[in-house]
C-alpha cells in the first residue's frame, strides 16, 4: 500500500516483520518500523498544525523553524507558515535523514491524514 505524489511518497505494509512504514521523495526513501511511522505520523502533522497556528503570530515575510522530536525520531518545519520544507533525521538504528522541498509537504500531510484509508 502506497501513496505518492511529486516530491513526496508513503508507504504502509502493516504484514511487514520489521518495517511495516515508508517515507520518502523522488530521490530517497526510508523504511520504518511502526514505532518509527507512528512517531513520524504524529509529529508532523503536530508541526503541521503549530505552523498554521503561527500564521497569525507573524508578519507576511517573516519565517520561522520549528523542531519537534520523540525517543526515535527528530523533525524540523522551516520557512513561511503557508509554505515550509520538512526535514528527518532518524535517531536510532540504523539512522537516515530526508528532507521534503515546501511544493511537496501540503500533499504529504494530506497523504499521511489519509493512509490508513487504502
Amino acid at each position: 500500500m502506497q501513496k505518492s505524489g511529486p516530491g513526496w511518497r508513503l508507504g504502509w505494509n502493516p504484514d511487514a516483520t520489521e518495517y511495516v512504514g515508508l517515507v520518502g521523495s523522488d530521490d530517497w526513501a526510508l523504511e520504518l518500523t511502526a514505532t518509527e511511522f507512528a512517531d513520524f505520523n504524529r509529529l508532523a502533522l503536530q508541526l503541521a498544525d503549530t505552523m498554521a497556528a503561527m500564521q497569525a503570530e507573524l508578519m507576511d515575510k517573516e519565517a520561522i523553524a520549528c523542531e519537534v522530536e520523540s525517543e526515535q525520531l527528530w523533525l524540523e518545519a522551516e520557512g513561511y507558515p503557508h509554505s515550509y520544507s520538512l526535514h528527518l533525521i532518524l535517531l536510532t538504528g540504523r539512522r537516515g535523514e530526508g528532507l521534503w522541498q515546501p511544493t511537496a509537504v501540503p500533499d504529504l500531510l494530506q497523504g499521511l491524514r489519509s493512509l490508513y484509508v487504502f
